[in-house]
């Protein structure tokens, strides 16, 4: 087993969570490992970004958006 102190981990900026069945659905969003609020839909998502300080977000790379219980389009139960 190795320990490679050069590697650094870096967690995904953007985690939407699942789809928390209410009315209406929605789901919750982390942005760099802080809760920051519900979103119902994409633009919500956006919104929280920019006001956490993100201003352009690739919703298709991995890297900065990580979507748990499913992706993009993805809001109802």
């Amino acid at each position: 087993m190795s320990n490679d102190a050069g590697e650094v981990y870096h967690p995904t900026p953007v985690v939407v969570l699942g789809v928390v069945p209410d009315d209406p659905p929605y789901r919750m969003v982390e942005i760099n490992g802080e809760l920051v609020g519900p979103a119902c839909d994409i633009a919500d998502v956006i919104r929280l970004a920019h006001r956490a300080g993100i201003s352009e977000i690739d919703f298709d790379d991995p890297e900065v958006v990580r979507w748990v219980g499913g992706g993009r389009y993805k809001w109802v139960p």
